[in-house]
């Protein structure tokens, strides 16, 4: 087992600097950068002629290296981060890009943690249901709530909830994840319980989205499951059909899910982050559109970076849980 998590973090390490080569190019291709943004904020304030404007955004790019060309900016960027461990400096926040990170993307890990476990345990529970109880209303109306779960955008989502919320509410606390009198508060019961009133929003769209397809690859794959001969025996041997369903069709069919890990961090980060950019919460999604919007490119591609890393990452914890629950895989990836 530990030669095959060797063998999968040696394959991960060039597929990670291949996305961080492509990840540092994307950015970089639109016309501009945060000098740019400067010279635009001084003109826009009146305060300097487009001379003088364009002499402070020159001087500001010569002092942080945004003259050089584009190898040679990535070069140094990604040597700080594998011999220092230093990301840059934002430009935007005025602090290195490990603080920015440091700040928002636990919250956000928090949050797409808590989408996880609730879409994999609604999801899983709503597919074996659906299974069981195939062509009657439950099965057709948990069938619906997967369709709506998978069609309908979670931008849209955020905005119908953000408007109810808003102009039929009166809910005036949006963008915090606390309200204001709570926000150096010690934590209590209250904070948390206020914390919940600001997040529900935010949880409850990316988790509808993933109990949507771990719903649909459940029951499909449980009926597939049930159909099997070796289910045929043990139901011919007397066993009861919950023991059947529970001791052999469930964790058969768990198959695919399990490698689903791999990209469901992602997605639920991706969720997140889509909703928090709607809600305007203090997370990854603000921060990476703010900083692509001004052209703070090391927050920009720390961030992506770091979705990118957990991408591999879940796919290796998939590939773990794989093999442990079936030791082909370990035995193929070690003969291979």
């Amino acid at each position: 087992m530990f030669a095959f998590l060797l063998m999968r973090i040696a394959s991960a390490v060039p597929v990670l600097f291949v996305l961080s080569v492509v990840t540092f190019a994307i950015i970089q291709a639109p016309p501009g950068d945060y000098s740019d943004y400067i010279r635009s904020q001084l003109i826009n304030q009146g305060g300097a002629s487009f001379e003088a404007a364009d002499a402070q955004a020159q001087a500001y790019r010569l002092a942080h290296g945004l003259d050089k060309p584009l190898p040679i900016q990535y070069v140094n960027w990604i040597t700080g981060i594998v011999t220092r461990g230093d990301f840059g400096q934002s430009l935007y926040y005025n602090k290195p890009v490990g603080d920015v990170v440091a700040e928002r993307l636990p919250r956000t890990l928090a949050l797409a943690l808590v989408c996880h476990i609730l879409a994999s345990v609604i999801g899983i529970s709503f597919g074996i249901i659906a299974a069981v109880k195939q062509y009657s209303w439950i099965d057709s109306l948990l069938s619906g709530i997967s369709f709506l779960g998978m069609t309908v955008p979670r931008f849209l989502m955020a905005l119908i909830i953000v408007y109810i919320m808003v102009f039929h509410f009166d809910v005036s606390e949006i963008g915090s994840f606390n309200s204001a009198r709570y926000g150096g508060a010690p934590w209590s019961w209250g904070k948390f319980v206020d914390l919940v009133q600001h997040v529900w929003p935010v949880v409850a769209i990316a988790t509808f989205g993933g109990l949507a397809y771990n719903m649909r690859v459940m029951r499909g794959n449980l009926l597939d499951t049930l159909n099997a001969q070796y289910i045929e025996t043990a139901r011919a041997k007397g066993l009861s059909e919950g023991k059947v369903i529970v001791r052999h069709a469930v964790p058969n069919a768990l198959h695919p899910l399990i490698m689903y890990q791999g990209v469901v961090l992602p997605y639920m980060l991706t969720g997140e982050i889509e909703t928090a950019i709607i809600f305007a919460l203090p997370t990854v999604g603000p921060a990476i559109v703010g900083s692509m919007w001004v052209g703070d490119v090391y927050v920009t591609a720390t961030f992506m970076l770091v979705l990118s890393a957990t991408l591999i990452v879940g796919n290796i914890i998939a590939d773990m849980l794989l093999a442990l629950l079936d030791p082909r895989v370990r035995l193929g990836g070690a003969h291979a």
